[in-house]
């Protein structure tokens, strides 16, 4: 503490002092001082006998001199301080000595200068002591951060619960840079190989590139029937041109779901819209980007792609409660009920989660067609 004093003592005595001596240049009068316009003039004069060859060359150094040390007297004495009357640079001066004083007192009335240090450290410690369920994903990846600095540093769980933190944070290059960690620390694990290929696509925006599919791969190998990596594989062979072998991957995922998985509405619609088209297609947001009306079906699609990327990137809360809202609104019930089942499953230990997608469900329906 009181470090900080002197420290801000020091700071405003500096900033008190650039103030005053600014506002001492600046006391000279807004005219010409008639003392300097004369020894300007002398100059002038010396200049003009020198170059009518009227002056030697040692008189006219010698004069030279003389009349530069009288131009220099009569501008110290220009900017001497004014003796009578509170003129606007006294003013100012006045100001910058009560500017620190008054700062003081106030900090001392309204800001808290008892107040302890809080380093981060101990704030880490009591957010870890206190209830995690009212904890935002920031608090959450300090603690983890903190954790894998310390003796659980080794745990691959460890790793994936921070990437997990950090992917609701909005962090997906964090949450896959946690994920690498953790496949290091257990390359056995299909379920991390698959969360770090999922965070690479979050990060690539729905992509699935060079990274994600060698994550994919390596899940595959230890896993053969991993659906979210057959299918971000698939998506890459149609993205890639191969239509028939993507959709035919897509096919077999979608008989292995269960009849009341929500995935499985949202994988056939994928399915019958891209065999159609013979790509993969987001047609609706890039129809509404280009400036098009935006009809119900449209935004049907813009749905259903937000769908896709949860089933692709699930660890995502806000995007979730943007999914059972979207079905609330669009009139959805079964689709509404199902999102909210399986993010409500996927949050259980997340109370602030889960009473946003209840007020997400209840939001009431809107007739679209009538715009």
């Amino acid at each position: 503490m009181i470090g900080f004093w002197i420290a801000a003592a020091g700071l405003s005595a500096a900033v008190a002092a650039l103030v005053l001596r600014g506002a001492a240049r600046g006391l000279a009068p807004a005219g010409d001082d008639p003392a300097m316009a004369v020894h300007r003039r002398q100059l002038s004069e010396i200049d003009e006998l020198a170059e009518r060859g009227l002056l030697a060359e040692g008189e006219l150094k010698a004069a030279r001199a003389e009349a530069g040390r009288r131009l220099l007297a009569a501008a110290d004495q220009s900017t001497a301080w004014p003796r009578e009357g509170l003129g606007p640079r006294r003013v100012t001066v006045i100001a910058a000595a009560a500017a620190p004083l008054l700062a003081l007192g106030l900090y001392v009335v309204l800001g808290a200068p008892g107040a302890p240090d809080q380093p981060f450290a101990k704030r880490v410690a009591e957010w870890k002591a206190g209830d995690p369920a009212m904890l935002d994903p920031p608090r959450i990846v300090a603690i983890l951060e903190q954790a894998a600095r310390g003796k659980d540093g080794a745990n691959p769980e460890l790793y994936r619960n921070l990437a997990i933190a950090r992917m609701a944070g909005g962090d997906a290059v964090g949450a896959a840079e946690a994920l690498r960690k953790a496949v290091r620390l257990a390359p056995q694990r299909a379920d991390l190989w698959t969360a770090l290929g999922e965070a690479f696509v979050t990060s690539e925006e729905g992509q699935v590139g060079a990274d994600a599919r060698t994550a994919f791969a390596q899940a595959l190998e230890r896993d053969p029937k991993n659906l979210s990596a057959r299918y971000h594989l698939a998506k890459g062979e149609i993205a890639d041109g191969r239509l028939e072998t993507g959709l035919s991957g897509w096919r077999a995922v979608l008989a292995d779901l269960a009849v009341d998985d929500p995935r499985r509405p949202v994988l056939a619609a994928e399915i019958d819209r891209t065999a159609q088209a013979g790509r993969l297609v987001d047609a609706a947001p890039q129809q509404a980007a280009a400036g098009g009306e935006v009809t119900p079906d449209m935004i049907q699609g813009m749905v259903e792609g937000l769908a896709q990327r949860l089933a692709a990137a699930p660890d995502d809360p806000e995007g979730w409660v943007r999914l059972v809202r979207a079905y609330a609104v669009l009139g959805d019930a079964a689709r509404r009920d199902a999102a909210l089942k399986a993010a409500s499953a996927r949050f259980k230990d997340q109370p602030r989660v889960l009473a946003a997608l209840r007020q997400a469900a209840d939001t009431p329906p809107q007739n679209l067609n009538g715009r």
